[in-house]
């Protein structure tokens, strides 16, 4: 018996290690802002939830090959963020790939800066960086400069729009060789 829980443990330990280690290998992408903005405005969580489509994004391992991508947000009776993002693999009208996730507002000064799980018990940090005035558009990052997202309430914004997106990032220190553009329908 004690052999059995001996044994049990360490295939425990082993799996959890081998998930762990394999969670910091998909989470590492290209480092590409050496400086870390801090949100520039609050945000008035219900004109942030909706549908919010990814323009441009920095590539993650969990975002590989992902095409339309778009996240739905929607208060939870707690409080909570329910978070629905979304993406066609290889192309705009690929197979759908979902995932499910709850933000909690970390920072309630401004509710600007949350925290974001897919699955109990990693989560990572969801900085509104900047918005519009009008919430049509959103930049978002975290702490560490790795991960980066352009959203827009337009799939398919204006030149105009792109362009100033890109002076947004740009002016935040983000390196725009690493971004990338989705495809949107």
């Amino acid at each position: 018996m004690i052999a059995l829980r001996r044994t049990l443990k360490s295939v425990l330990l082993l799996g959890a290690l081998s998930a762990l280690s394999g969670c910091a290998v998909l989470s590492k992408p290209p480092v590409g802002n050496t400086r870390v903005p801090e949100p520039a405005k609050a945000v008035e969580l219900n004109r942030y939830i909706g549908r919010w489509y990814e323009i441009y994004r920095y590539d993650a391992a969990f975002q590989k090959g992902c095409e339309g991508s778009m996240a739905d947000y929607s208060l939870n009776d707690d409080g909570s963020i329910r978070v629905l993002n979304t993406c066609r693999k290889r192309a705009v009208d690929g197979p759908v790939k979902t995932a499910k996730a709850r933000a909690v507002v970390k920072d309630k000064a401004t509710n600007a800066k949350l925290k974001v799980t897919f699955f109990w018990p990693f989560s990572g940090d969801y900085w509104v960086l900047d918005r519009g005035d009008d919430y049509q558009w959103a930049i978002v990052g975290e702490p560490s400069g790795r991960y980066l997202w352009v959203l827009s309430r337009e799939a398919l914004p204006s030149a105009e729009e792109k362009a100033l997106y890109r002076q947004r990032v740009e002016s935040m220190g983000y390196n725009w060789a690493l971004v990338r553009e989705t495809k949107q329908q």
